[in-house]
């Protein structure tokens, strides 16, 4: 940033302003207090799954130091806080008993957020499926979907009361295609097309909670999908028709059916089940959708090998290539930084559902940065939120942001080798310190309000 920057834009009153994390990245204490196995707990323990070979067992330690982290909410002065709730924490099994000594944490999280004027913000899944259930079939499994709605009206019959706005599932692309399509993340399963039914038992989980917490009470309901504007790698046939299909399973597949009550064409058919009526459960109206946002993804055909990019190995049975994007800065993840495309983003997905689309949160944002001088995340946020400003003075209904993340914590299969947070983790001391973009932060929602 120069002083010749501009000053950031004001959005409207009641704009949310929040920050986010997830259970399997900051709390650790996977062993205690009756929590179960999570697909992830049993991923990590495999030797050269995780880069740095580390685990999640203690990560932030969040589940002993919730208050000092919501001290850091509260002092950089958002307005809300996602999180999300640990699965096998509160259904050790992922069905059957309940154990209280784990829904008691989130109680006391929601108290200590409430009580320091945070509005709590829950995930319902953000991808610790209980060990007992993957092992059961996980989300490969209809079944998964039936017991997901069971957690979904334990959880808000406890928090219901203090809880307000709810997200049902993270980011099912990067479950289905990560997880179970190429094997780079929990569970491990490398079925490329056959992963398919765990997008649409994701989905259907998705609806079925929806109902869940629609009988609780719930009125504030949405998901967060993961989305990016795609282009073709050139003008080639090749690259458009390899560009179109990746833009079909990042930008369609799960979209669609929530925001249309359909498939794109030809996926139905891939489906098992009885898919006509199950669209009806996933497509119940949400009250809003959560779009996470990090890059635009530039996309060409196959060669005959595998390819390497963002920290993943993607096989060549893949129909399609990511490719860098050139002139552009990049994360210490190697993703590109290109603010403009979450405008271009936003526009296209109101063009493309019109009133279909429900009032839109950036349920996610943010980069990978080492450093506590942070200068190149602030140059991210400050860029990205003046694309969002475009977003919305370009006609999106858009409602709020949640930066990724509070505080660096443990990134799936890149162990503890990239860090996210606004606030800097020793590991080894589990000392917290807020990073400039911190500080950057609480200044701007001075002009952002």
């Amino acid at each position: 940033m120069t002083a010749t920057t501009p000053p950031l834009p004001s959005f409207p009153p009641g704009f949310l302003w929040g920050v986010a994390t997830s259970a399997q990245q900051i709390e650790g204490a996977v062993d205690q207090d009756g929590r179960g196995r999570s697909v992830w707990d049993a991923f990590t323990a495999e030797p050269g799954r995780v880069k740095d070979g580390t685990t999640s067992a203690t990560a932030c330690d969040h589940y002993h130091r919730y208050r000092e982290d919501v001290g850091l909410i509260h002092g950089l002065g958002v307005d809300a806080y996602r999180f999300s709730i640990s699965w096998p924490r509160v259904l050790p099994t992922g069905s059957g008993a309940v154990n209280h000594r784990g829904l008691d944490f989130y109680d006391r999280l929601v108290d200590e957020l409430c009580a320091q004027g945070v509005r709590p913000v829950p995930t319902l899944f953000h991808w610790d499926t209980p060990l007992a259930l993957e092992e059961a079939g996980g989300w490969l499994s209809r079944d998964t979907a039936e017991r997901f709605a069971e957690y979904a009206a334990v959880v808000a019959a406890r928090l219901g009361d203090r809880v307000t706005k709810w997200i049902t599932i993270n980011e099912p692309a990067e479950h289905t295609l990560l997880g179970h399509a190429i094997g780079e993340h929990a569970p491990g399963h490398r079925l490329i097309f056959g992963a398919l039914p765990a997008a649409h038992h994701q989905l259907l989980g998705h609806g079925l909670a929806l109902r869940a917490l629609r009988a609780a009470g719930a009125d504030d309901v949405g998901i967060a999908n993961s989305h990016g504007p795609t282009w073709p790698a050139s003008d080639a046939q090749e690259d458009r028709d390899a560009a179109d299909f990746y833009d079909l399973l990042l930008n369609r597949l799960f979209a669609d059916p929530v925001l249309t009550g359909r498939y794109p064409d030809g996926i139905a058919d891939l489906l098992p089940g009885d898919v006509a009526a199950d669209l009806e459960i996933i497509a119940g109206p949400v009250d809003w959708y959560g779009v996470n946002f990090y890059a635009p993804t530039k996309v060409g055909a196959p060669g005959p090998a595998s390819t390497e990019y963002g920290g993943l190995t993607l096989p060549a049975e893949l129909p399609f290539a990511p490719r860098q994007i050139e002139g552009r800065p990049v994360t210490d993840f190697g993703w590109p930084v290109v603010p403009e495309s979450l405008t271009e983003l936003l526009t296209a997905f109101r063009d493309r559902y019109g009133d279909r689309l429900p009032p839109v949160v950036i349920t996610e944002n943010g980069c990978s940065y080492e450093g506590l001088d942070d200068q190149d995340r602030i140059a991210y946020l400050d860029g990205h939120l003046r694309a969002l400003h475009g977003a919305l003075t370009a006609g999106v209904d858009v409602r709020g942001y949640f930066v990724w993340s509070l505080m660096d914590n443990f990134e799936w299969a890149e162990g503890y080798t990239q860090r996210f947070g606004l606030v800097h983790v020793d590991y080894e001391t589990q000392e917290r310190t807020p990073k400039a973009s911190y500080h950057w932060l609480r200044e701007a929602l001075r002009t952002l309000r």
